[in-house]
């Protein structure tokens, strides 16, 4: 199940191809993830890599709202002989990271947006293609649940955060990703230490059946590089 938007080749990243392959990982094979540690306040920027060569880039901010959180991100994609794609997302998530609400929207070729609100982990996703009604649908999940986005990596650095580094280990999560409207479940592994980009940095791994997603992070968890080598993509913090 893979919908690339405008040819952003990012849809395989973990985001489209999770759902396609996630109602069987994990299952009955894993804890779920305890309760998570706090979020962190954070902006930055990420360059987006295919094959070694610049794809795209995106903006992203993490801040306190309130007694709440908000996340925002703006992804500019551009692959050789296509449109450019603009993608925006604003995320307002509880003290633990639990999502509330959630707003995306695409700009190119053809756009669409959608928005999604939570309610004791029923999610409420309304879908608009240009040129289409308007889609409305309900989704219940019996585990926290997490929002992984096309071509939003910020994402990414969210669940680095929510994943228990005290218990460690292998821990399950509910995934909705808004474009496919359809809840699945992620394992996410901790790799342990590893030398990489002339340092030592803290390895994460999300899995489904047959897709994994290398996340490097640094002491403070802070999201530095995010890998998919079956894709050779990458996505590097500037």
């Amino acid at each position: 199940m893979k919908r690339i938007l405008a040819a952003a080749f990012l849809a395989a990243l973990a985001t489209t191809s999770l759902v396609a392959q996630t109602k069987q990982a994990g299952k009955g094979k894993a804890p779920e993830a305890a309760t998570p540690a706090p979020l962190v306040e954070e902006k930055g920027k990420f360059t987006i890599l295919l094959d070694g060569k610049p794809a795209g880039t995106e903006e992203f901010e993490i801040a306190r709202s309130g007694k709440d959180w908000e996340a925002r991100g703006t992804t500019r994609l551009q692959t050789p002989g296509e449109a450019a794609t603009q993608v925006t997302a604003r995320m307002r998530l509880a003290a633990d990271g639990a999502p509330l609400h959630y707003q995306w929207s695409t700009s190119g070729p053809k756009k669409a947006s959608a928005t999604v609100v939570f309610e004791n982990n029923v999610a409420k996703l309304t879908l608009q293609m240009e040129g289409a009604q308007p889609y409305e649908q309900l989704l219940s999940f019996g585990t926290r649940v997490v929002i992984l986005d096309n071509n939003l990596y910020h994402d990414y650095a969210i669940l680095a955060r929510i994943y228990d580094w005290n218990a460690r280990g292998t821990q399950t999560f509910a995934v909705l990703i808004p474009q496919d409207m359809t809840p699945g479940s992620i394992t996410v592994e901790d790799g342990g230490p590893q030398k990489a980009d002339g340092g030592t940095l803290d390895l994460l791994r999300v899995k489904t059946a047959d897709l994994a997603v290398e996340l490097y992070l640094d002491a403070s968890h802070r999201l530095l590089r995010l890998a998919v080598p079956a894709a050779k993509a990458e996505i590097r913090r500037e």
